[in-house]
């Protein structure tokens, strides 16, 4: 009889991959995956690799499970959790977007906001997948090492968004 999983437990799914679990349910678990989300899992469920075991409690509270994702998160997939702040200037703003003939479209400041910081915090993963890649040459990492520098730099139009300045994109030229 397989062990009752508790939050915080690693597992390897053969189709889903790295994962942890998030939440217990009477005949299932919550798993949150890497590539590919929250997943729910029969708790009878046994062709996956369990990478850490972390016992079953009573009661687990949502600030130790929150804590528990952010720590796996970091070491399995060098997502950045960091956050990163809104120029004060655009808090409570939105971008109206408008052509000819068309309704304007309004999109709250911090959710476009919200829509950046995670396109920089996976460049930088992807970033991180090149430099640890075993398949890729020396060359080929600088190759798309300065794609990703490119990206960068075009990302750059929106560092006024931001409050810190070393939060900042930096493309080839600074």
């Amino acid at each position: 009889m397989q062990k009752l999983l508790g939050v915080g437990s690693r597992v390897k799914h053969p189709a889903f991959g790295d994962g942890v679990v998030i939440r217990l349910h009477v005949a299932a678990y919550e798993v949150c995956y890497t590539q590919f989300g929250i997943k729910t899992v029969g708790k009878d469920y046994d062709n996956w690799q369990v990478v850490e075991h972390i016992p079953a409690e009573e009661s687990v509270t949502f600030t130790e499970a929150e804590e528990s994702l952010k720590r796996i998160l970091r070491s399995w997939a060098g997502v950045s959790l960091e956050t990163v702040p809104l120029g004060e200037r655009w808090k409570n703003g939105k971008m109206i977007l408008q052509a000819d003939g068309v309704q304007p479209k309004e999109v709250p400041v911090d959710v476009f906001f919200h829509k950046i910081v995670m396109m920089r915090d996976r460049l930088r993963v992807l970033e991180q997948q090149i430099n640890a890649s075993k398949k890729l040459d020396d060359e080929d990492k600088v190759n798309l090492q300065q794609y990703i520098t490119r990206c960068y730099g075009s990302m750059t139009t929106f560092n006024f968004l931001f409050r810190n300045r070393e939060d900042y994109f930096v493309g080839e030229g600074s």
